[in-house]
């Protein structure tokens, strides 16, 4: 897989910390789908640099919790407690 890499390959100068990567998906999951990357950058309520918001981004994207739209708008799809309970239902099983 050539995406396993993806963190390696950029010349990133800025990491993002923990904090940062917390408040930019508590800002992401309630505002789900109402901003695209740019605008929601401008939104947030902490200033940083565009560069260290896009390694966010992109770690966000490559781990499957925030998805891009048609339009370029940013949602929040990570909600492993539902998927659990839509997992465990019988009437949703593939029949053999």
């Amino acid at each position: 897989m050539k995406d396993m890499n993806i963190f390696e390959t950029k010349n990133i100068t800025r990491y993002p910390r923990l904090d940062t990567v917390l408040m930019v998906e508590d800002f992401i999951k309630k505002f789900d789908g109402e901003y695209r990357k740019r605008a929601l950058w401008e939104h947030l309520p902490k200033k940083m640099m565009y560069q260290t918001f896009s390694v966010i981004i992109d770690y966000l994207i490559y781990s499957r919790k925030i998805s891009v739209d048609s339009v370029g708008k940013i949602g929040w799809i990570y909600y492993p407690q539902l998927a659990r309970k839509y997992y465990n239902r019988k009437d949703l099983r593939w029949k053999k």
